[in-house]
């Protein structure tokens, strides 16, 4: 099979360059292409290559003519749970924000080295978006009752000017500038770890490490992106990709 459609393409490059090349061979070409359609028209296949192009013209002019979008069987427009678990428990209980995190763990010397401006950072859940703080919540229960994991909201609802100023820290810190963050919109948290009271960013942990997977597919279950899956990976966090919110500014 493979040979024989070499050999057809072959054939018609073959053919592609005689036609360049020599224009009276062209000429001579179409002009005995255009007596053989007269003749056939002329001819008793007349009706036949009538019938042929109202069959093909009929079929798009008809969807022409209706004038409405037509969408595939099943097919929701609207999007769709990553998992229908998750779509379920969505729909049920209205889950609420742990209890508040001590300033003090924010301020520990092994977390100021890892986020230095972490303490400037706005932590209220009622400033994230209804619908990504129920998956997020959702995601910290799964961390808890399956996993044994606490987890901690670092950073939600982040401000255009705070914004610019982690994006003027350099790239290791963020690439987007004001208004090209999903934290803008309150559609995006970083979160971390709780062991002992203690916050545990660190990548350097197994512990911690173990985590942040098992924190990305539950993330990704309940429809989140997970930042665990950039380049730059950023493993606490994870958005809510609402495109119609970057369209318009607070």
């Amino acid at each position: 099979m493979l040979a024989v459609s070499l050999l057809l393409l072959f054939l018609l490059v073959c053919l592609g360059g005689w036609l360049l090349l020599f224009p009276a061979g062209r000429d001579a070409l179409f002009e005995l292409a255009l007596l053989r359609c007269r003749a056939l028209l002329r001819g008793r296949y007349a009706w036949l290559l009538a019938s042929g192009a109202l069959l093909t013209l009929l079929p798009p002019t008809l969807a022409l003519v209706a004038g409405r979008r037509l969408a595939l069987p099943a097919f929701d427009s609207a999007g769709y749970e990553a998992n229908g678990q998750v779509a379920v428990l969505l729909k049920g209980e209205q889950l609420a924000p742990p209890p508040p995190v001590p300033p003090l763990a924010f301020a520990a010397t092994e977390v100021v080295r890892v986020r230095p401006l972490l303490a400037g950072a706005n932590r209220s859940w009622q400033q994230l978006h209804p619908g990504f703080e129920q998956r997020l919540l959702l995601v910290f229960r799964i961390m808890k009752e399956r996993h044994g994991y606490d987890m901690a909201l670092l950073e939600g609802y982040r401000s255009p000017e705070r914004q610019d100023l982690l994006a003027s820290t350099g790239a290791s810190v963020t690439n987007a500038r004001a208004f090209q963050s999903y934290h803008q919109f309150g559609l995006a948290a970083d979160c971390a770890f709780l062991r002992d009271g203690k916050l545990v960013i660190s990548e350097r942990d197994p512990w911690a490490m173990r985590g942040y997977r098992l924190y990305g597919e539950a993330a990704e279950a309940a429809g989140l992106t997970w930042g665990g899956r950039w380049t730059m990976m950023d493993f606490g966090h994870a958005e809510l990709r609402l495109p119609e919110a970057m369209q318009r500014k607070r």
